[in-house]
């Protein structure tokens, strides 16, 4: 069977087991059920923007034209820091009512175990799809804010005791080192500027994702569709966003947004 079309990143559910589905045009592949097969995936040498669909030579920070990527709201600095948010000020960056919108709603922090203990942010919303996507085993919340600035300069506060990056390579051995979240949770609230203790989440639940690999890799071997435009591998799992492949091959699709792949089962 073969599926052809725009690839987006993959679309979750939090189940027993992680549920994988993956946009391919106007098709969502289930994945979980291809485990243990072997795929074909071929770039077909096409990009289209992932905000304005126009056909692009090269895709910008995971699936936007350079126009977008320069002027769109989706692609702005505060996505990726929170506390330089300043929609709560009403003060524009790129398209206040888009900031407003997202920027205005209520903002979890959280504890995740990835490739070690790491401290992010996320909307509300997007709780448990942030921690699937980043490769967490484990993860409790923190705090919860009404916005996302607050929500930033917590993370902030901690920076200087916590990593807020993953490792990948590590995440995808599943090499992590046995924390108790719920100990280091209460560790961690003593470490927040006292200004944000208001916001601190006195109790909270682990949640633990359970992903669909049937053996990780003991090295990692990363590729993309820019030098390897076609690949033909068995299957053996899925963490985060990452297809992962026997020897130890492994594909970030989230990367790859917007490219033109033909999948074949």
């Amino acid at each position: 069977m073969k599926h052809s079309g725009t690839l987006l990143k993959m679309q979750t559910q939090l189940q027993e087991e992680v549920q994988y589905h993956l946009p391919v045009g106007e098709e969502l592949v289930y994945l979980n059920e291809l485990i243990g097969q072997t795929i074909k995936l071929t770039y077909e040498n096409e990009i289209y923007c992932i905000k304005c669909g126009r056909k692009t030579v090269k895709s910008f920070n995971q699936g936007f034209c350079y126009p977008c990527f320069r002027d769109a709201p989706e692609a702005a600095d505060w996505i990726i820091h929170p506390e330089k948010s300043q929609a709560h000020l009403g003060i524009e960056d790129r398209d206040l009512e888009y900031e407003k919108s997202v920027q205005l709603q209520p903002h979890v922090v959280y504890l995740s175990l990835t490739s070690g203990i790491k401290v992010g942010v996320t909307r509300h919303t997007q709780v448990p799809t942030r921690w699937i996507d980043q490769g967490a085993s484990q993860a409790i919340k923190l705090a919860e804010t009404p916005n996302r600035y607050l929500a930033g300069m917590i993370e902030v506060s901690l920076k200087q005791h916590l990593d807020d990056k993953t490792n990948w390579q590590q995440m995808l051995k599943n090499l992590q080192p046995n924390i108790d979240l719920i100990a280091e949770r209460d560790k961690v609230a003593m470490l927040v500027n006292e200004a944000y203790n208001e916001y601190l989440l006195p109790k909270s639940e682990i949640v633990h994702m359970n992903f669909p690999v049937l053996h990780y890799p003991v090295k990692v071997k990363s590729i993309g569709f820019e030098k390897v435009p076609e690949y033909e591998g068995k299957l053996v799992g899925i963490k985060g966003q990452y297809l992962m492949f026997e020897n130890g091959i492994v594909l970030n699709i989230r990367k790859y947004a917007g490219f033109v792949v033909s999948v074949e089962v």
